[in-house]
């Protein structure tokens, strides 16, 4: 996989496909494969790009923690060595709550977005609380219990029942972070800022997609809905949090409708 160096870290990322430009970006604490499927359906008619975001797959932490101003000037990096002038940008959680940051700061770039699996609120007292003290643990401990804890949470009965294959792909890729990795990810997105009002701001096309058995409430993807203007919305059956890697043929078809119907660009 080719490099960048972005302010303090070395990132990776893949490129598949040429034409107009698609940047995904994956969920924690997962990596650039979880695209893998989806790429293959985008590739011959666009150019995919799919980093791994800092401290996830081969991708370095850096000085840490992650915050979302870090990824969004990560991928500004990115685009700026990709000659990136105009995108489609879609985000699977974490990678949402970083586009939303980018929107804030380089919505020039941005053609397109497309929101999965994630919310546009910042972290209650509780959570935030939460995602420092799993820090923490994942210090102490290691990650393996926390990895089968993220298995059970973010995919759906019918995937952890029906698919041990993709069940196992999220293992492997969750297993390439180390605890520092997760440690400082987590405490990155424990500070992400609230977004709600930027979602108001919002006046490109936007396609917003859930999963029915994810963690992130439907009444989230809802508020974005109405407060995105034009923005579509699906929910996909027999997914949950990682909706792309469990449902790659129905979210494909999804993405592959959204993007064939905008304008070409180059």
């Amino acid at each position: 996989m080719p490099t960048l160096r972005s302010a303090d870290a070395e990132l990776f990322y893949q490129i598949a496909g040429s034409g107009p430009d698609v940047v995904l970006l994956h969920p924690f604490p997962l990596n650039h494969f979880f695209w893998a499927a989806i790429a293959e359906q985008l590739s011959n008619r666009y150019r995919v790009v799919l980093p791994d975001l800092r401290a996830h797959g081969d991708s370095e932490l850096g000085d840490g923690p992650a915050t979302m101003p870090t990824l969004a000037e990560d991928l500004a990096a990115l685009c700026r060595e990709l000659r990136v002038h105009k995108a489609t940008f879609a985000g699977v959680s974490i990678g949402g709550y970083a586009l939303l940051e980018f929107w804030r700061r380089h919505r020039d770039h941005v053609a397109a977005l497309v929101l999965a699996n994630t919310r546009p609120g910042a972290e209650t007292p509780q959570s935030k609380a939460a995602r420092l003290q799993t820090a923490d643990k994942v210090l102490r401990e290691g990650t393996s219990g926390f990895i089968e804890e993220m298995l059970a949470k973010l995919l759906s009965q019918s995937t952890r029942t029906n698919r041990p294959d993709t069940v196992d792909a999220a293992r492997r890729m969750m297993q390439k972070m180390s605890p520092a990795d997760i440690a400082g990810v987590q405490r990155g997105m424990a500070e992400r800022a609230d977004s709600i009002a930027t979602l108001a701001t919002i006046n490109v096309p936007t396609l917003l997609i859930s999963g029915e058995e994810d963690v992130v409430p439907l009444s989230e993807f809802e508020l974005m809905h109405q407060r995105i203007a034009g923005s579509e919305l699906r929910v996909l059956s027999r997914a949950g949090h990682y909706a792309a890697l469990e449902q790659p043929q129905e979210f494909g078809a999804l993405l592959r409708e959204f993007l064939d119907s905008r304008p070409p660009r180059q």
